[in-house]
């Protein structure tokens, strides 16, 4: 008896070839716009979650990164609300973004408060300390007895120690730019005492915060809330 060759389906064997390149991950294209309007955003950042690879979107909007189906994507701009996106096929993607109000504040915010210190460091310069304190080396020749005024005089002296408050200032205003009640509530579900207590023991250092990008803040809040709900669950 002649056996018949055996047929696969065209159609079968297209979706066998897709899983195996889903598999070993394919080049995604798509673009980043904001919701209710035709505008697209340049310079926002795409992260692909589990590979932690990043790409930007160029002057058009539009981006390519290497996914896998099942991976989940990450985007965020300033002014803009972040949004997740979960890769389900290969057709390009549109991702929409809303404008953000609560970033707006939290920037308005920093602002004002760096032009209230300008002006606390204004009134000492107007009052005669020109160097905050700290004269330079080459006064000590040219201008000597200002020097001498900048190291032993009250004004001076109490301009030294704004200084270093003027500076902590900055630094913990540009903290509570990533750090701060409203992005920790749209990225956890803690409130009250709870988020007051996350606030203290989980506020970040300075020296780190400095190097953050959005995505970075997030990823900190969430992991920090994985360690307090762990804790507290110990307790």
């Amino acid at each position: 008896m002649k056996l018949k060759p055996f047929c696969i389906p065209a159609t079968l064997l297209l979706f066998m070839a897709f899983n195996v390149s889903a598999q070993h991950g394919f080049i995604l294209k798509g673009v980043v716009m904001e919701r209710g309007t035709t505008n697209r955003i340049t310079s926002g950042e795409v992260v692909n979650k589990r590979t932690e690879g990043s790409v930007n979107t160029n002057d058009l909007g539009l981006f390519q990164i290497k996914v896998n189906l099942g991976d989940t994507l990450f985007v965020f701009k300033n002014e803009f609300a972040n949004a997740e996106v979960v890769v389900q096929s290969n057709k390009d993607l549109v991702i929409y973004l809303n404008r953000s109000t609560n970033l707006r504040e939290v920037n308005i915010y920093g602002e004002s408060k760096k032009q209230e210190l300008d002006g606390m460091r204004q009134e000492y310069r107007n009052k005669g300390s020109f160097y905050a304190g700290k004269p330079p080396l080459l006064s000590y020749l040219f201008t000597p007895l200002t020097a001498m005024y900048e190291l032993f005089g009250r004004t001076p002296r109490n301009a030294r120690h704004f200084g270093k408050f003027y500076s902590n200032e900055l630094q913990q205003t540009e903290i509570d730019g990533f750090f701060n009640e409203s992005i920790i509530k749209k990225h956890t579900d803690l409130k009250d005492k709870d988020l007051e207590n996350f606030m203290l023991n989980y506020r970040p250092d300075y020296s780190v915060a400095s190097k953050w990008t959005e995505y970075d803040a997030i990823k900190y809040i969430r992991d920090s809330y994985k360690k307090y709900t762990d804790t507290l669950r110990k307790k």
